[in-house]
């Protein structure tokens, strides 16, 4: 009778276990879930990609675990719980990182925006001494018209900033300031051969 009765006991016991361990642990798959989109809602999409990417792997390494086991008559989900808790440690360390990361690419936006302006500036002011004449009058027109693109370029790069989009305001406001220096070497070169010529008359 003992020993029948150990024998049950531990059956009982098994069961009770097999039943804990085959349990879809909906817990941890909310908590794991809630961590990777609180993560995208501070910004990683933006910020953090890379790092973005590794919890995202992991959230989707666990759910192809717990659909695994989902389809065994015996369920295990232990694994399926670490790797949850995997992807729910990446989202939170990963979070507390975004803003220090934010607020490097709101100073580099800053700083390509003021680079491109000035460099816009310069060329505008190079343009407003640039020589008019026949020879001349179609090509300050079509600059003209190119600072003023830029300017309006510029003005696009301002609203991202305000948006919170820093890094695309960067990507904006770098072709901006090499498209402002162009024009400005341009203009220099016009300038130079006007006052060449101009010299070259004179000694006549």
């Amino acid at each position: 009778m003992k020993s029948k009765s150990f024998f049950m006991i531990a059956g009982l016991a098994m069961m009770v276990f097999a039943a804990g361990c085959g349990k879809q642990p909906v817990e941890e798959i909310t908590s794991a879930k809630s961590a990777v989109e609180a993560l995208v809602a501070e910004g990683a999409d933006k910020y953090a990609k890379e790092e973005l990417k590794i919890a995202n792997d992991d959230l989707s390494a666990a759910m192809a675990e717990v659909k695994a086991q989902d389809e065994k008559t015996f369920k295990n989900y232990d694994k399926a719980k670490e790797l949850l808790a995997k992807a729910k440690t990446t989202a939170d360390t990963v979070k507390a990182d975004v803003p220090a990361k934010k607020e490097q690419a709101k100073i580099a936006a800053a700083s390509a925006q003021e680079a491109a302006k000035t460099a816009v500036e310069e060329a505008k002011s190079l343009l407003a001494k640039a020589p008019k004449g026949k020879g001349t009058q179609a090509d300050i027109e079509a600059m003209k018209a190119d600072v003023a693109g830029l300017e309006q370029a510029l003005a696009e790069v301002q609203a991202l900033i305000d948006g919170g989009d820093y890094n695309a305001a960067t990507e904006k406001a770098n072709p901006i300031k090499d498209k402002a220096a162009e024009l400005s070497a341009q203009i220099k070169e016009a300038m130079q051969k006007v006052a060449k010529v101009s010299k070259g008359g004179k000694k006549k």
